[in-house]
């Protein structure tokens, strides 16, 4: 049973690690997106830019939002790396 749960363990962490680093790479990388950024609710608010996801076997654009900036850190916007074989989006996130 033991060794049972020890490989149960070893391939949960396997996959939970793989799965952070996966992503889908395209030939091309999909078209600039344009739109009207709506007017900030305050003063306080920082634009999170839009972000492309994996849906439907496919990049589909999401539109950026307004949020408050997190204490310490600073947001780095996504983008397109160039990759074997074509481009992956790297998701923006929150940095120190």
């Amino acid at each position: 049973m033991k060794k049972y749960l020890l490989y149960i363990g070893i391939v949960m962490t396997a996959l939970a690690f793989t799965s952070c680093s996966a992503g889908y790479v395209v030939s091309e990388q999909p078209a600039d997106v344009y739109y009207s950024r709506p007017v900030a609710p305050g003063p306080d608010y920082i634009w999170i830019g839009g972000d492309w996801i994996w849906t439907g076997g496919r990049y589909q654009y999401r539109q950026g939002y307004w949020s408050h900036p997190r204490p310490g850190y600073r947001w780095h916007e996504g983008r397109w790396n160039h990759v074997r074989g074509g481009y992956k989006w790297e998701k923006g996130g929150w940095h120190r």
